[in-house]
C-alpha cells in the first residue's frame, strides 16, 4: 500500500493569476486584496488551484448513487485551508478598519460549527414538540371529540378531571359505530400519507435509518436529506402514526432530523462544499434525532457512534454532545405534554430488585433475541415479496394495511390506544391509584395475562408485514410495545407466583407487608429486550432506558437483559434490522462491526481488464468516445499501453470538466492531444511550432493543439500490491474511505477494487457457504399473491354491483397484475415510478435479486 510519488506534478510552471478564466476570476476576486508581486508565484497557483477546485464543486456536488472519496476529499480540503492561510497572510498586521473585520469574520468562521449545531439542535427540538402534539391529537380523534375544544386531546381536555370526563365525548354511543369511526379514520390518515409520500417525496417513506448510515459513510443519494424530504417526512409521520399501522416514529425521527441537519447546514458555505465537515453535522443531528424521540441526550450520542457513524472522531462526539443538548432543552422548554417530562412513558422506579428475579430477566433476555431474529427473517421475506409484486400499488398497500390492522386491534384494549400511551401505561406501577381498564385488578389477572399474550402476537405479525411500506415508518417503538406486552405479562405471573407461594423459599428475598414483584419493571425490560433485539445494539439502549425511568438501581438488571439478547441474537446473524435493510438493498457500505476471514488475495477480487488513460498523445475525440462507451467514475493515467506503469488517476467529473473548459476557453478541437503529466507534453512534441499550454497561459481566442490536464489528475492514487490479503483491503476501505484502489505490480497497472468488488465477492462466499433453494419461497409467494389477487377480484365485483344498484356508476375496478405470471416483454421489463427508492443492487447476489437503478459505483 503507498501513495504514489507526486513527482510527475513537479513540473508544472508557475501559474499567472493574470490569466483567470472569468469563472474562476468571479470566485478568487474577494480572496485577497494584495498583487500577485506582493504575494508570490506559489500563493498564486495555490490560489488558482484552490479556485479550479471550487468550480469543479460546484459542478459536482457529488455525483448521484456514488461513493464519495474521503482521500481526495481531505486532499481538496487541505487546499482549502492553504488557500485561507495564504489570503489571510497580513491581514492581522495591519492597521484600521480591515483589520478588525478580518478579526471578526475569522472568529465567526472559527465558530461556525457551534453555530450550525445550534442551529439544528433548536429547529429538531421545535420540530420534535410539533409532532407530538399533532400525533396525540390525531391518535385521539379516531376515538372521539372534545366537546369544548376540537384541538384539545383528551388528556387535555380532561385535564384535572378526576371522576370522569364529561368534556370528552366519543363519537357515538353505539359500540358498532365508534368501530366503524376507528376504521374510517385509520383508512383516511393512511391515505393521506401515502398520497404526500408517492406525489412530492417517495424518500420520506420508511425510517431511513439504513439509508442514512449509508450516506454518513459516504454514499450520495440526492434528494434524500432534502427540503421536501424532511416537510413531507413530517407532515406524513404523525399521519402514519394515527392511522394504526404498527409503525413508529422514533425512527424516522433520525431521518428528519438529520434532514434538519443538512438543509441547514447547506446555507453555510463551509459545509456546502465539504463532504467531511457535513458528515460532522448528520451525526450530530442523528444524536439529536434520537434524544428528542426517547428524551435521552447521551442515549442519542451513543447511539450515533454505536450504530450510526463509522467515523466518530472526539470532535464529532462534541458537536453530536451539544446537539442533543439544544435540542432536549428546546423540547422540554415546549412541554408538549405538559408534564415536564420529555416523553409520554416517562417513569420513576424507586423499588428494588431482587436476586431470585434475574431467572425471569434471562426468559425477557431470550426473548428479546428471539423476538429480533424471527421479525428480521420474515420482514426481508415480506419487503421481498412487497418488491416484487407491490411496488406500484403503495397507497393501497397502506390503506389495506391500515384497515385490517384497525379492524384486528380495535377489540383489544392494548392494541387499540396508541403503542407510546400503552408503553406508558405498562410501566407504571399498581400502586399510587394508576389502573387502566382493571389492569392490576387480582380478579382479572388470568384475562390480562391473555390479553397481553394475544397483544404480543398480533402486533408482532403487523410489525412484520407493516414495517417498509410506503409511509413514514420505524421500528423502534413498535418492538418496544412488544417487548413491553410480554414483560408486563411475565411480571403478572411472576407476581401471581409470589402470591401463590409467599412462603418458599425461593422468594425469601421478599419483604413482609411490602410489595415484592413490580409488573411494571419487567415491562421496561421487556421493552429494552426487544430494542436491542431488532437493533443489535446494547449500549445506547442501556443508556436510553436509564435515562426514561431515572431508575439508577435497575441499570444491572438492563445490562443482563440487554446482554442475554444480544448474545442469543447474534446466534442468529449478525447486524440489526438497519444492517439488513442495507444488505437486502444492496448499497455499498462495508460494515465496521463484521469480521472476514476470505484468505486470499486481492488480486481473486479485482476487475483485471481496466480503461486507462495513456499519459500522452490521446485525443480529446477519443476520450469523449471512452466516457461515452462507459459509466465509470474514474480512469488511471498510464504511461503507455505498453508498459502500462501507473502515473496517476482522475475522476470522470474532472476529465469532463477539464475537456468542456478546453473547448470553451480555448477553441480546442477534437484532434487535439490531452497531457496528464507536463513534462510529457513538453518531451513529446519538441517539433511543434507552439509549445504545450496550460488554461490559465493561452489566449482565450487561440486554437492550441496540445491541452495539458496534468493539474486534473491525482498522481497519488492510493495502490496496493496484488497479493495484499483481502482483509487488509477491506480495511483500509472501511478506515480511509477511498472510492477506488489501484492494484499495481512493480508499477504496473494490473487492475482496480472498489467496495462493490469487495461485497461481490463476499456474496458469493456467503452463498457457497450456505447454499440455499428460494424455489419453494417463490412458489409460496405466488400462491400469496394468487390469493391477494382473487380477493381483490371478488372486492372489485362486489363494488361494481354496489355501484350499480346504487346508480353510481363503475369504474375499472382493483387490477392486480403479477410480474411473474404475465408474460409480456413490456410489463416485464417496466418498473414502477412509485418506488423512486434507489435500488443498486450488486450482482451475484444469493437470491439474485438487482434492482432497476443499478449503478456502477466505480
Amino acid at each position: 500500500m503507498n501513495r504514489r510519488s507526486s513527482s510527475n506534478s513537479t513540473g508544472r510552471q508557475p501559474l499567472r493569476s493574470g490569466s483567470h478564466t472569468p469563472s474562476a476570476r468571479s470566485l478568487t476576486r474577494r480572496i485577497s486584496t494584495f498583487s500577485n508581486a506582493e504575494q508570490g508565484d506559489d500563493q498564486a497557483a495555490t490560489t488558482t488551484e484552490h479556485a479550479i477546485k471550487e468550480e469543479i464543486e460546484e459542478i459536482k456536488r457529488y455525483e448521484d448513487f456514488t461513493t464519495i472519496d474521503w482521500v481526495q476529499d481531505a486532499a481538496r480540503e487541505q487546499i482549502r485551508r492553504k488557500a485561507r492561510r495564504q489570503e489571510t497572510a497580513g491581514f492581522f498586521e495591519r492597521e484600521g478598519g480591515i483589520g478588525w473585520r478580518r478579526k471578526l469574520w475569522e472568529s465567526y468562521d472559527a465558530g461556525q460549527a457551534w453555530i450550525v449545531v445550534t442551529l439544528v439542535g433548536f429547529a429538531i427540538g421545535l420540530n420534535a414538540a410539533f409532532l407530538n402534539i399533532v400525533t396525540e391529537w390525531l391518535s385521539d380523534i379516531k376515538l372521539g371529540h372534545c366537546t369544548t375544544a376540537f384541538y384539545l386531546n383528551e388528556n387535555f381536555c380532561c385535564w384535572g378531571a378526576e371522576n370522569g370526563c364529561p368534556e370528552w365525548k366519543r363519537w357515538s354511543s353505539f359500540w358498532f359505530l365508534n368501530y366503524i369511526f376507528y376504521i374510517i379514520f385509520a383508512a383516511i390518515f393512511a391515505i393521506t400519507a401515502g398520497v404526500l409520500v408517492k406525489a412530492f417525496a417517495p424518500y420520506a417513506a420508511g425510517s431511513g435509518i439504513s439509508e442514512i448510515k449509508c450516506i454518513i459513510a459516504g454514499f450520495v443519494m440526492k434528494g434524500f436529506l432534502g427540503a421536501w424530504t424532511l416537510l413531507i417526512k413530517s407532515i406524513a409521520l404523525p399521519l402514519a402514526i394515527a392511522s394504526g399501522l404498527s409503525v413508529g416514529k422514533e425512527g424516522p425521527s433520525v431521518h428528519y432530523a438529520v434532514c434538519t441537519g443538512n438543509v441547514i447546514s447547506r446555507f453555510f458555505n463551509k459545509y456546502r462544499r465539504n463532504a467531511a465537515k457535513t458528515r460532522e453535522i448528520l451525526s450530530a443531528s442523528a444524536a439529536a434525532g434520537v434524544a428528542v424521540a426517547f428524551g435521552s441526550p447521551i442515549g442519542g450520542v451513543l447511539f450515533s457512534l454505536e450504530e450510526m457513524s463509522n467515523y466518530f472522531p472526539l470532535k464529532t462526539m462534541w458537536r453530536s454532545y451539544f446537539c442533543a443538548l439544544v435540542a432536549t432543552a428546546v423540547l422540554a422548554a415546549m412541554n408538549p405534554f405538559r408534564t415536564g417530562q420529555l416523553v409520554m412513558f416517562q417513569v420513576k422506579y424507586d423499588r428494588d430488585w431482587h436476586f431470585f428475579e434475574i431467572l425471569f430477566y434471562l426468559i425477557i433476555g431470550v426473548f428479546g433475541g428471539l423476538y429480533g431474529a424471527f421479525v428480521i427473517k420474515w420482514n426481508l421475506r415480506a419487503q421481498a415479496f412487497r418488491k416484487k409484486y407491490l411496488t406500484k400499488y403503495p397507497i393501497l398497500e397502506a390503506t389495506v394495511l391500515a384497515v385490517i390492522t384497525a379492524i384486528i386491534c380495535y377489540p383489544n384494549m392494548f392494541l387499540r390506544i396508541d403503542m407510546t400511551e400503552s408503553m406508558e401505561i405498562l410501566f407504571l406501577e399498581c400502586e399510587g391509584g394508576h389502573d387502566y381498564d382493571e389492569l392490576c385488578d387480582r380478579k382479572n389477572r388470568w384475562r390480562m395475562i391473555f390479553s397481553l399474550a394475544i397483544a404480543t402476537v398480533i402486533r408482532t405479525l403487523l410489525v412484520i408485514i407493516s414495517y417498509g411500506c410506503k409511509v413514514p415508518a420505524g421500528i423502534f417503538v413498535p418492538s418496544m410495545a412488544i417487548g413491553a406486552s410480554f414483560g408486563r405479562m411475565v411480571g403478572i405471573f411472576v407476581q401471581y407466583l409470589h402470591e401463590s407461594f409467599p412462603t418458599s423459599a425461593f422468594f425469601a428475598g421478599c419483604q413482609p407487608d411490602v410489595p415484592c414483584i413490580t409488573p411494571g419493571t419487567y415491562a421496561f425490560l421487556g421493552a429494552a429486550a426487544a430494542l436491542s433485539g431488532i437493533m443489535h445494539i446494547t449500549v445506547s439502549v442501556v443508556v436510553i432506558m436509564f435515562e426514561l425511568t431515572g431508575a439508577l438501581t435497575y441499570i444491572l438488571p438492563t445490562m443482563i437483559v440487554v446482554g442475554v439478547t444480544k448474545a442469543v441474537g447474534e446466534r442468529f446473524g449478525k447486524g440489526g434490522i438497519a444492517d439488513r435493510a442495507i444488505w437486502f438493498n444492496g448499497f455499498p457500505f462495508l460494515d465496521n462491526k463484521e469480521e472476514h476471514t476470505f484468505g486470499v488475495p486481492v488480486s481473486q477480487v479485482m476487475t483485471p481488464n481496466v480503461v486507462a488513460l495513456p499519459a500522452a498523445g490521446l485525443e480529446i475525440r477519443a476520450i469523449e468516445r471512452i466516457m461515452a462507451e462507459n459509466k465509470f467514475q474514474g480512469y488511471p493515467v498510464i504511461d503507455d499501453v505498453t508498459s502500462k506503469i501507473l502515473i496517476g488517476y482522475v475522476g470522470r467529473t474532472e476529465l469532463r470538466y477539464a475537456i468542456d473548459r478546453a473547448k470553451r476557453d480555448q477553441m480546442a478541437p477534437g484532434h487535439a492531444k490531452c497531457y496528464f503529466t507536463s513534462t510529457s507534453a513538453s518531451t513529446t512534441t519538441p517539433s511543434s511550432s507552439m509549445p504545450s499550454v496550460t488554461f490559465d497561459t493561452m489566449a482565450a481566442t487561440s486554437a492550441q493543439l496540445n491541452v495539458d490536464m496534468s493539474r486534473f489528475m491525482d498522481p497519488t492514487p492510493l495502490s496496493v500490491h496484488p497479493r495484499l490479503p483481502l482483509e487488509t483491503v477491506m480495511e483500509l476501505f472501511k478506515k480511509m474511505g477511498p472510492r477506488v484502489i489501484l492494484i499495481e505490480y512493480r508499477g504496473r497497472l494490473t487492475g482496480l477494487v472498489t467496495v462493490k468488488d469487495c461485497l461481490k465477492y463476499q456474496f458469493k462466499v456467503e452463498a457457497q457457504e450456505n447454499p440455499r433453494d428460494d424455489r419453494t419461497l417463490n412458489e409460496g409467494q405466488e400462491r400469496l399473491w394468487s390469493v391477494m389477487h382473487r380477493a381483490a377480484v371478488w372486492v372489485d365485483v362486489r363494488i361494481n354491483e354496489l355501484r350499480r344498484k346504487l346508480g353510481i356508476g363503475g369504474g375499472p375496478g382493483i387490477q392486480l397484475h403479477s410480474p411473474i405470471s404475465q408474460t409480456s416483454s413490456m410489463d416485464r421489463g417496466q418498473h414502477s415510478a412509485e418506488d423512486e427508492r434507489p435500488s443498486i443492487e450488486l450482482e451475484d447476489r444469493p437470491r439474485g435479486r438487482r434492482g432497476p437503478d443499478h449503478v456502477d459505483v466505480r
